[in-house]
């Protein structure tokens, strides 16, 4: 009678541990990251500093199971060896997170960077980055030049 019991609990303990593990490998399925595909502003495009419409950023974000957000970082792409005075512009910076939740894909249109009209002209970095419901990062850079001469945008 003791091996009978002793040889129950062994399958038993077997089950539980087979069963534990198998939902632990469902938790852990989601490693694929983020797609990004941004259409606007496209490398290397000048954006005219002071724009009262904002800077036009359009965009597609997808992913396999569930989006949770996505961040517009802008920073300048400048060395800063220079010994010119510069007091009256300002280096222009971005960085803003916007919530996507129980989205798997969508298209972002919108013009919510405004540059303003003491912004150092020059280089910068737009980066995009989007972030799914399980922790996965992407990011795409552009590089963009601000610019007091560029074409405004209409859109």
């Amino acid at each position: 009678m003791k091996k009978i019991n002793y040889i129950t609990a062994i399958l038993s303990m077997t089950l539980v541990l087979t069963s534990t593990s198998c939902s632990k490998d469902d938790e852990i399925s989601d490693t694929t990251k983020p797609t990004i595909t941004i259409t606007e502003p496209e490398n290397d495009k000048e954006i005219l500093i002071g724009d009262k419409n904002g800077m036009h950023i359009e965009m597609d974000l997808s992913d396999n199971v569930m989006l949770k957000s996505y961040k517009i970082e802008i920073h300048n792409n400048f060395d800063h060896h220079s010994h010119t005075s510069r007091s009256a512009t300002t280096d222009f910076t971005f960085n803003k997170s916007y919530d996507i939740s129980e989205n798997r894909n969508i298209h972002i249109h919108h013009h919510d960077v405004m540059v303003p009209d003491n912004t150092t002209p020059g280089e910068y970095h737009l980066i995009i980055y989007c972030t799914d419901k399980a922790g996965n990062e992407a990011y795409v850079a552009r590089d963009i030049v601000l610019s007091n001469s560029a074409a405004a945008d209409i859109d």
